[in-house]
């Protein structure tokens, strides 16, 4: 299989001062915004540094033009126009209330959060108004307003004929370190929206570890994709079994990224579910709302891009990443209910539900990972919609045998604003994939569909021979309507900062893993 090795050059915001700033909104063109941030506590407005320079600027115009409209609740914007000839343009956006910090009931860092949701509100309220830049201010916390600036910023439209141009988006601090991460774990989050809102037709198995080439090689991370000759050798059935209805071949991705270069360290594994579309095969799903199928493979995605941040962070770290890759397609030679296959760790498996394949791919993954010794492995899939059912989209539900993994994600979780939430991995749930008529296990539950999450987890832990593991069932986060502001609305592209956030977490020695 030829892949062609490209250099792909991702952009990076630029980072500048604010005297630079006022220079250029100065100049004659009239085209730089700008977001600044007040904090409100209910009361009255209280400017953060930058918001403070420009009402000095504009001799206090920032304020007299402010009082017209109230206090700013948290999350919303104001365009004040004319403010000063440096300044002609400005949206004011609501922070709430000042030194907000982690909230045990909602559990996330509640001023990062807002910093986020306050800086995207600023950023679509100057959009669309033909501006060639839009600079912004910090807010106490360059992270989460860079991560809030350009996960706002994202749109899809790779394949319109014509595209609506985006303004530049930057920082008004000079060398502000903070923005220069949150730039990166937002480009990495949005490397997997993109990858997911590809139609399927266009990101085959093949062409999806075209793109991680084309985004991970540039950084130094080994890109090998695999065969379906080397997956036969490996006896890799539970895997090759949902690829028989397509034509498309399959591809099984290794991902190497050596952050710790001199050292034989085991590595942290991160394994993606990688189906490219999922019709369901001869469990043939309905037809309504299968076009959103093509994000399917949103755990190969969230791989690709927590790997991407780790190679451009540097983290100290060495990390492994296996995605199977393939169609789910009904075909004459497609699996049926009640076919039995080997794994590649000699269990056989009943397959009664054809739509139930992500775990079949997993399973021959998860057992690959393992032989790899890691010294924790995570996992993500689009794996059942119970979990939408259960969770929604507030939190990815995860099931965990290690309290070492659970207690850093969850802490990961908190720092980025996408949660997780912890399910059971209880030998309840195992019995019922275990107790099998013509095999080993069953890829659906006895008593289906009650407990649908739960049991599919059980059967990922037949595969699982690491101590310390973690399954996280993206369902219910795919796909963002309005319920995330700063995401707006299509493929999320979530857990993709937690996982990068967890990773870092244990390069750093604070995690015990």
């Amino acid at each position: 299989m030829a892949f062609v090795r490209t250099s792909r050059v991702f952009l990076r915001p630029h980072v500048l001062s604010l005297a630079r700033s006022v220079r250029s909104c100065g100049s004659s063109e009239r085209k730089a915004g700008v977001i600044v941030g007040v904090y409100n506590d209910g009361t009255e407005n209280t400017f953060t540094d930058a918001a403070d320079h420009i009402n000095e600027q504009s001799s206090g115009n920032l304020v007299r033009l402010m009082q017209y409209g109230g206090s700013l609740k948290a999350g919303k914007s104001r365009v004040l126009y004319g403010v000063s000839d440096e300044f002609p343009v400005v949206s004011v956006v609501g922070l709430g209330e000042q030194n907000q910090n982690y909230d045990p009931i909602e559990e996330r860092d509640e001023s990062k959060e807002a910093i986020r949701t306050a800086v995207a509100a600023g950023y679509r309220s100057l959009g669309d108004l033909g501006l060639k830049s839009i600079q912004v201010d910090p807010c106490g916390d360059g992270e989460a307003a860079a991560e809030g600036a350009l996960l706002a910023a994202f749109k899809y439209q790779d394949l319109k004929s014509k595209k609506k141009e985006s303004p530049a988006v930057t920082c008004l601090s000079q060398n502000d370190q903070g923005w220069t991460r949150g730039a990166t774990f937002a480009e990495g989050q949005n490397i997997a929206r993109r990858l997911m809102e590809t139609p399927a037709n266009i990101l085959t198995p093949t062409n999806f570890a075209q793109e991680a080439v084309n985004c991970l090689e540039g950084l130094g991370v080994e890109v090998m994709p695999r065969t379906y000759e080397w997956a036969k050798e490996r006896n890799m059935n539970s895997f090759l079994s949902v690829t028989r209805g397509s034509g498309e071949p399959p591809v099984f991705l290794e991902l190497s990224y050596r952050g710790k270069r001199f050292t034989d360290e085991k590595p942290l594994a991160i394994v993606g579910k990688g189906v490219t579309f999922d019709t369901g095969g001869i469990s043939l799903k309905p037809s309504a709302n299968m076009d959103k199928m093509r994000a399917d493979m949103g755990g190969a995605a969230c791989t690709v891009g927590s790997i991407f941040i780790a190679a451009a962070l540097g983290l100290p770290i060495n990390i492994k990443g296996f995605i199977p890759l393939c169609e789910n397609m009904p075909g004459s030679i497609a699996t049926k209910p009640g076919d039995v296959v080997v794994a590649s760790n000699g269990k056989s498996i009943q397959i009664d539900n054809t739509d139930a394949e992500g775990r079949l791919i997993l399973a021959d993954a998860l057992h690959y990972a393992s032989q790899h010794s890691p010294r924790a492995m995570v996992n993500m899939a689009t794996l059942t919609g119970a979990m939408a059912v259960s969770l929604g989209s507030g939190a990815t539900g995860v099931f965990c045998n290690s309290k070492a993994v659970w207690d850093a994600m969850h802490k990961a979780g908190t720092v980025t604003g996408d949660r997780v939430w912890k399910m059971p991995l209880w030998k309840h749930y195992s019995s019922q994939v275990t107790d099998c008529w013509l095999a080993d296990v069953n890829n659906q539950g006895k008593h289906k569909p009650a407990g649908g999450s739960c049991t599919a987890a059980s059967f990922l832990k037949e595969f699982v021979s690491c101590d310390h593991w973690m399954h996280m069932d993206i369902a219910g986060v795919m796909e963002n309507k309005d319920e995330v502001s700063y995401l707006g609305k299509g493929m999320s592209g979530r857990p993709t900062r937690t996982v990068a956030t967890f990773a870092e977490l244990i390069a750093s020695g604070q995690t015990g893993l």
